[in-house]
């Protein structure tokens, strides 16, 4: 499945639709965990500050969902990403990967930097495929992260 066929909604998110969105494909993971959480609260100030959502839809069904999330230190973080289930598998977090990083260097960002569940095999190896590399690990309120940094080029 190729990301570039699909609908691409990335202004005036619905973000009572993403949240339910990202619940759908909780729901369906047999580690939820995985997926860190975000209030809608805390996704309405993110957006305000230059935070920004991808939903990508086939016939008005969602289908995977990425984010990019600012700093001061140009370093890109990339939020949550996720896939309906009824989509795994189809290469498509690695395909958001480099969405993010075309996005992140006409930003002019030097370097990208992700949080993943250390147990989250699937997700370390498509940001590996995409350049990043392991720096650390560290606990935060949601659980134990991996952190992963690339040089974006």
């Amino acid at each position: 499945m190729n990301l570039n066929n699909l609908e691409c909604i990335s202004e005036f998110i619905d973000i009572d639709e993403y949240l339910d969105f990202m619940n759908f494909v909780k729901s369906h993971m047999q580690y939820p965990e995985w997926l860190g959480d975000f209030s809608k609260k805390d996704l309405e100030f993110m957006l305000k500050n230059e935070s920004k959502i991808w939903i990508y839809y086939l016939n008005k069904i969602p289908i995977c969902s990425m984010m990019f999330i600012p700093s001061k230190e140009k370093v890109a973080n990339y939020g949550p990403m996720f896939v309906n289930p009824n989509y795994v598998g189809k290469n498509l977090q690695y395909q958001m990967l480099k969405k993010l990083d075309e996005y992140s260097l006409n930003l002019g960002y030097i370097n990208a930097m992700a949080t993943i569940h250390p147990d989250n095999i699937y997700s370390i190896n498509n940001f590996i495929k995409d350049d990043f590399e392991f720096i650390s690990q560290k606990e935060y309120k949601r659980g134990l992260r991996n952190k992963y940094l690339k040089k974006l080029n």
